[in-house]
């Protein structure tokens, strides 16, 4: 008899509620130092989890929780491309 694999849990940095991680976007900072949406959760370097909501992601830019997953500041323009890639995966 088979068993169903079971699904990991991961924290949304904006709302703070543990989801599916496949109901999640992974944001990724490569070994280079830039970041991008991960919709296939393979990327290298380092992730941080997001709703596929354009109100987590402002609320995770709002309270700087971002910054403090990666440790680094994040400048304004890649919270800007972070929404218009979020806007074009809907």
């Amino acid at each position: 008899m088979a068993t169903k694999k079971k699904t990991p849990l991961r924290k949304c940095t904006g709302c703070g509620e543990m989801k599916p991680k496949t109901e999640l976007v992974r944001v990724v900072r490569s070994p280079e130092g830039d970041f991008s949406m991960d919709l296939t959760g393979r990327k290298a370097g380092r992730g941080a989890y997001v709703c596929r909501d354009l109100d987590c992601l402002r609320a995770a830019r709002k309270a700087h929780r971002l910054e403090r997953a990666f440790s680094c500041a994040i400048p304004a323009e890649i919270y800007d491309r972070l929404e218009e890639e979020l806007m074009q995966g809907e």
